[in-house]
């Protein structure tokens, strides 16, 4: 299973933020989590490792990270119907045995001593200069504060179902350590370019780049085939989740959400690449024809599970992908320009009702029917 595939299936019950995407009752909600800011500041210093705690006040050297529709966001979901869910008590057909064979892989921890850094680090950040320094650090900035929302979400997790469910608590405090060591590593190399994120994405080219090393700009590219490992086991363990509670993948309300869900995750993925595409023609990729790669391999990976996905593999749904891209550049462009405010809203008006328009229709494109409660025989095969 690719890693944003392993990424997808993780989120199946967890969402950014947002009210217009929140799930109704009989699914898995999602609300705001973690701190009441939900900025991350990123601190700056003439000398590698003086980063410190980030001051009240704003000083000379330190951005932020603004949050956008399209930026990561921290995780959360209905903890109290998760309590629900997998109480033993409550649900006795629950598959314990699957469960406890998963906590025993989780236990092993394959990647304990994996995560060691070196001094190439250090000097593939000191060689990387220019356009390309800048978006590799915006990248370390996304991923690090993707990793600490996963972090954050599964030690909660753990703490919440300690008592109605320990072997699901368990795995879930397990995962937290995972992503806090995924955290910590990317937090790591942001101090090899002076900074350092206050809180404490993975990118899915790993076999590019062990075929093309002159792409390889940085080592941490070289630890992505355990840590795709550790996604993997996440994955699997959210398709067990869901396994083992059929009720929301065997109505037609399941098949809506399930395409719901997989259109708003490959949206924004494409939209968010196509706004950063110097970070993979940097390291020797077309952004386009990659995450299309990335989305069809992934929305395989999900049709084993849902209950319906998205036809993706339909030459008409890479045109409306791209067809949503141009007019996100229009609103950029509209957002850029020096007219007053007044003339920009209304400029925006028909962009946005074009964009609603195209997402809408990707929805109604006819449906690919699938799911099954069982796992596939096969493992997609990622050839970048």
């Amino acid at each position: 299973m690719a890693t944003t595939a392993a990424a997808a299936a993780e989120l199946v019950l967890m969402k950014p933020s947002n009210p217009v995407t929140k799930l109704r009752r009989s699914t898995p909600k999602v609300a705001a989590l973690g701190p009441p800011c939900s900025r991350f500041r990123v601190m700056a210093s003439s000398q590698p490792g003086a980063a410190t705690a980030t001051p009240k006040k704003k000083k000379a050297g330190k951005s932020e990270i603004n949050e956008t529709l399209l930026t990561p966001r921290f995780y959360t979901t209905d903890f109290d119907e998760m309590e629900q869910l997998f109480n033993t008590e409550i649900n006795r057909n629950l598959n314990q045995t699957e469960f406890e064979a998963l906590l025993n892989e989780f236990k092993t921890d394959y990647n304990q001593t994996h995560f060691v850094r070196n001094p190439e680090f250090k000097e593939a950040a000191d060689k990387m200069q220019g356009p390309l320094r800048k978006i590799f650090v915006e990248f370390l900035e996304r991923s690090c504060t993707a990793e600490f929302s996963g972090f954050l979400l599964y030690k909660e997790l753990g703490r919440r179902l300690k008592k109605t469910n320990p072997v699901v608590a368990e795995i879930f405090s397990l995962m937290s350590r995972d992503e806090a060591r995924h955290a910590g590593f990317l937090n790591k190399g942001l101090s090899d370019f002076n900074l350092a994120l206050d809180l404490g994405f993975l990118t899915k080219a790993r076999k590019h780049l062990k075929a093309n090393p002159e792409f390889q700009v940085y080592p941490i590219f070289k630890y992505f085939e355990n840590w795709c490992q550790d996604e993997n086991r996440h994955g699997d363990f959210f398709s067990a989740l869901l396994k083992a509670q059929p009720q929301f993948l065997n109505d037609w309300k399941a098949k809506l959400w399930s395409r719901f869900f997989c259109l708003s995750v490959y949206v924004t993925m494409y939209l968010n690449d196509c706004q950063r595409t110097a970070f993979y023609e940097g390291i020797g990729l077309d952004t386009k024809e990659f995450d299309m790669h990335v989305i069809i391999e992934t929305n395989r990976t999900t049709a084993r599970i849902f209950p319906a996905v998205l036809d993706v593999e339909n030459p008409e749904f890479k045109r409306k992908l791209d067809r949503m891209v141009e007019i996100i550049q229009k609103l950029t462009a509209v957002g850029e320009s020096q007219e007053v405010a007044v003339v920009k809203n209304l400029k925006r008006i028909p962009l946005i009702a074009a964009l609603v328009s195209e997402i809408v229709a990707a929805y109604l494109m006819p449906p690919v029917e699938s799911g099954s409660v069982d796992f596939a025989d096969f493992e997609p095969q990622i050839v970048y």
